[in-house]
């Protein structure tokens, strides 16, 4: 996802008056960045002392922390004033203490996780749910522009982060209870395309549903119809329901079914599918249904 958006930041950097500075663990997505305008930095500290405006996207809250902290981090080495942008599903109290650190810095901050999945980020019409002052979301709305279409201020620091795991305690279930009932009818004979017609035309309706169906050959340019490849990886998810899951116990709120999906999408790791999109849970379910099919 992060290599879409810093594609469409790239095309788009006469709008936006300025150079794009990249750096990518993976070379091969650098060098095809560079290869469409993009300068490629040697590391994170020479990207932070070069750049005005910083994006992040990564993982994990580890992965954030490890480029935000240290001598060599973003923090100790970008510009005066410099706005940092960290699109990361991560954790929100880890947020606020990045938010903190940058300030004390000089620094400025937003964390503006995104909605849209790998086809919203290709094609520039993500969501971005920032959380922050109004005046760095202001700041941001140029750069945010560029990669999006929505910009929703969702609050103050770390906001943006319990709006996007709220967000995906919604998606993890629903995809789950889509691929329940997809399975269900499949099993009993229905035809899958008709199935999720009715689905997307009546209460069952969902995005799940009616946007990244989990049946192969429902829809023509979803994972599901790639082999479950690319997309929003069954690691990821059982990433951010763990998230998810640990922020309501800290809470005593109660999320049973966000606790079973989480589990779920943790058997479907230990079983293999950690690197498939998670949609992939369909094929788990058909598989556990019906071994032969």
């Amino acid at each position: 996802m992060g290599f879409s958006m810093a594609k469409n930041l790239t095309l788009a950097p006469s709008s936006l008056q300025r150079k794009v500075v990249v750096f990518d663990m993976d070379k091969s997505k650098s060098k095809a960045l560079a290869e469409i305008g993009a300068i490629e930095a040697i590391d994170v500290k020479s990207l932070a002392k070069e750049c005005d405006v910083i994006i992040t996207m990564l993982p994990a809250s580890k992965h954030v922390q490890g480029v935000m902290t240290g001598p060599d981090g973003i923090i100790a080495n970008a510009k005066n004033g410099a706005l940092l942008i960290d699109s990361s599903t991560i954790d929100p109290m880890v947020s606020r203490s990045l938010h903190e650190a940058a300030t004390a810095a000089n620094l400025r901050m937003v964390d503006a996780p995104v909605s849209g999945g790998v086809t919203g980020a290709a094609a520039g019409t993500l969501t971005f749910m920032v959380g922050g002052t109004p005046q760095n979301l202001e700041a941001s709305k140029a750069v945010l522009s560029a990669m999006g279409k929505n910009i929703v201020h969702c609050g103050d620091a770390g906001a943006g982060g319990i709006a996007k795991l709220c967000n995906n305690l919604s998606l993890g279930i629903s995809m789950i209870a889509t691929a329940e009932a997809m399975n269900l009818g499949v099993q009993l004979g229905m035809d899958p395309v008709k199935l999720a017609g009715i689905l997307n035309t009546s209460t069952g309706r969902c995005w799940s549903s009616e946007m990244y169906n989990p049946v192969p050959g429902v829809l023509p340019n979803v994972p599901a119809s790639k082999n479950y490849a690319g997309g929003f990886g069954v690691g990821l998810i059982e990433k951010d329901l763990g998230l998810a899951v640990d922020l309501a116990q800290k809470m005593k709120c109660r999320v049973p079914l966000g606790s079973n999906a989480h589990q779920l999408y943790g058997m479907l790791a230990d079983h293999g599918y950690a690197g498939k999109d998670f949609s992939v849970v369909y094929d788990f379910l058909k598989q556990s249904s019906n071994p032969k099919a």
